[in-house]
Order: C-alpha cells, then structure tokens, then sequence
C-alpha cells in the first residue's frame, strides 16, 4: 500500500525498495517518511514471508532488536524529567553493583590485569555508550567478548537484576566516559528503570509509553494470536560481501526466535518487537508540533553529541562524524555514503534492518523495515535514506 502528498515524488524510494527484493538482499521491506509530524509516504515491498508467499503489509510485526534501545533511553529521560534521577547520577547510587569498577590495563591479557576506574559510571555514560562495558556481541577477539559469553551476560533466561549481579564481577575495557564502545548499557539502563520506578520493566514502558500512544503491536513476545503477524527471518549469502544475492530463511537460533515466547529477560537493548505504525506513533512522539512523550528541551538533549572531542562512533571501527547522543548516533559531519545535507540527523536501528532516524534541523524522519540477519547500516538503509533525502529537498 502506498500514500503520499502531490508535492513530492517518492517513486524513486518505492524503486529503490523493489530493487532490493529483486536483487534477493531483503525478502520485504516497509518504509514510512514524515515531514514534521505528518506521515507524507507509507510503502511496502516484497514478502513478510517469501517462501508461503505472504505480501508484506503494513500490519505485519518485527523484531525490533537494538531499535528497542531508543524507547529504553525515553524511559530513562522520563524519570529525569520527573527528577528521580540524573545524567551525571553515578549509576551506583541506583545499582550499587556496578560501583568502585575495575578497568583493563592497556595491553592486558587476563581479566585481573586492572586499574581503579578514575570516575564511576554515570547515567549519561550509559545512554550514550562511553561507559567502557561489553557487550559479547560485536568485540569478537577481546577478553571482555569471551568473558560475557563464558558467564552468559546476555542470557536470555536470565532477569535484569541477575544480569547486574554478573556484570559486578566484570572489569570495564576503557575508564567511563574516555572512548565509544556499544555495550550492554541500555540493558542496565532497562534494569535501572525498574529499580526508580518500582516497577517491571515491561509494566513501565506498558503504562508510560505504549498505552498512552496507542502502540498496541509492541512488546517483548507476541501473542500465540498474533505470530502469523510476525515477518519470516532470514540471512544474506554473505556476511562479508553484504550486497551479493541470496536469501536463507531461519527459523530458529538465537535471533530468529527472538519474541516468539515469554523469557526472563526484558531486554531494553533488543528485545521489543513492534509494527510499523506502532514506529510512527512513536517516532511522532519525538518530533515537535503535537503532544510529545518528552520536553522539547529533552528532546533537543537527546538530538545532539554527548561524547567527548574527537571520540566517533562506527562499526568495525569508528567513523569520522558519527557521534551518539542520548539513544542514537548524531551526524556531526557527512560521509561518503550519507545523503547531502544530513548533518544533524539523529538516528539508529537494530541488527535485523529496522532504521529510524529524525533530523531536526530538515524538519524530516524516516523508517525502514526489514528482517535480515545483520542487516543495521547495510547498505540497502543508506540508499533508502538517500532516496527519500532527495525527495524531501
């Protein structure tokens, strides 16, 4: 299904989208485009599920993975907006585990190799990933990598609260707020959440955010009603040459099966699944002229660079003007892929293809998704991206 205003053409988006069915690096692919508040294109492309020849439509749901990490990072600016905490708070005087940290030497070769960390870990250090945890996801070859998935940090029969208590054993690779590292800090963010709240982290975002915007798709498993709703999982031909043909469905492992049941963890790092209208209605939550879910001068906060000079973020390594604010990167500067005109845009996404970003300064955001196997900055999102930047100019 398609909408959009007369005043702009979005046939090169709609394109754009076909091709990277045609082309077998994505089975489907959905995308919204707002201008301010208002939604001017909504399109959806191929199959939710290819191979039973299901269109996919915009009722369909996804697994949201690291996309979920901005409705975490709400969460967290609620309770500070409230005053129940603060950016600069140390995150022991909400968690005492994760107090008087222990750091890596440089060149250490063993756990126990540490220095005292010269500062605690705050909350913004949390929000904008410069507090020197791990992940056990994306640092393969590190003794922080090894050391979560021997302990299983990320577990998913594990709660939130049982996570801390391994995390406290752990030292951190960088002294908090020096370097940019993506971690597990946004689960710690979710589990900070229950202990300001007194709540569950699910019953917050339920009470706080989902039910108050009508975001009746989202959650942390979908209903046994509602899994025929749920977009098939799949992966590229390659993980190293991510543009070559070739689609393998998954249906089960570690990330297809993400969302299909009820599990101890309510992970604010990757565990929501959601819709694509259920993503607009809170994507306009974030964008000035209607009721927002935050204060424009949160959101102003949220929207611009919190690391320090010359500290970029970036996968494998760090790209130059890619900073991060309180949830998302932040261009401070274009590269060779990014669409003219886009600094300022704040933005992230999740390993399976769902993208969203908003620039404030253009006054435009956009969605894309998709439910491919290590799919977050493919390529596919940045030539969207450019399709829908030239559209709007």
């Amino acid at each position: 299904m398609t909408s959009s205003t007369p005043t702009r053409d979005f046939s090169g988006l709609h394109a754009a989208m076909q091709r990277t069915v045609d082309g077998e690096l994505l089975a489907g692919v959905s995308s919204a485009v707002l201008n301010g508040r208002e939604v001017v294109d909504l399109h959806c492309a191929g199959f939710a599920d290819r191979e039973r020849g299901i269109k996919l439509t915009e009722d369909h749901l996804f697994r949201m993975f690291s996309s979920t990490k901005l409705v975490t990072s709400c969460a967290v600016l609620m309770l500070m907006e409230e005053g129940k905490l603060g950016l600069d708070d140390p995150i022991e005087r909400f968690i005492p585990q994760l107090g008087n940290r222990q750091v890596l030497k440089p060149g250490a070769t063993a756990l126990d190799q540490t220095e005292p960390a010269r500062s605690s870990i705050t909350v913004r250090h949390l929000l904008c990933h410069s507090s020197g945890l791990g992940y056990g996801l994306l640092d393969p070859g590190t003794l922080l990598f090894q050391a979560f998935i021997d302990r299983n940090v990320r577990s998913s029969s594990t709660t939130l609260a049982e996570m801390v208590d391994v995390l406290e054993g752990l030292p951190l690779a960088f002294h908090p707020g020096t370097s940019w590292a993506y971690s597990i800090a946004t689960d710690v963010l979710s589990r900070l959440v229950e202990v300001v709240s007194g709540q569950r982290f699910d019953a917050f975002l339920q009470a706080r955010i989902f039910e108050p915007l009508g975001m009746r798709d989202t959650g942390f498993a979908v209903p046994a009603a509602d899994l025929p709703r749920l977009v098939a999982y799949y992966r590229g031909a390659s993980l190293n040459n991510p543009l070559k043909p070739g689609l393998t469905r998954v249906e089960e492992g570690p990330f297809a099966s993400v969302c299909l049941r009820p599990v101890a963890r309510l992970s604010g790092g990757g565990g929501l699944y959601s819709s694509l209208h259920d993503t607009i209605a809170f994507m306009r939550s974030l964008i000035p002229g209607g009721p927002t879910l935050l204060k424009p001068e949160t959101l102003a906060l949220m929207m611009r660079n919190h690391l320090p000079e010359g500290v970029y973020t970036g996968f494998p390594k760090p790209v130059k003007g890619k900073a991060f604010g309180l949830g998302g990167a932040v261009s401070l500067s274009e590269s060779s892929i990014d669409p003219p005109d886009s600094v300022d845009e704040f933005q992230w996404g999740g390993m399976a293809g769902t993208h969203w970003w908003i620039n404030p300064r253009r006054g435009i955001a956009g969605i894309v998704m998709a439910q491919r196997d290590t799919a977050f900055w493919h390529p596919f999102s940045f030539e969207l991206k450019r399709e829908v930047y030239q559209a709007a100019s």
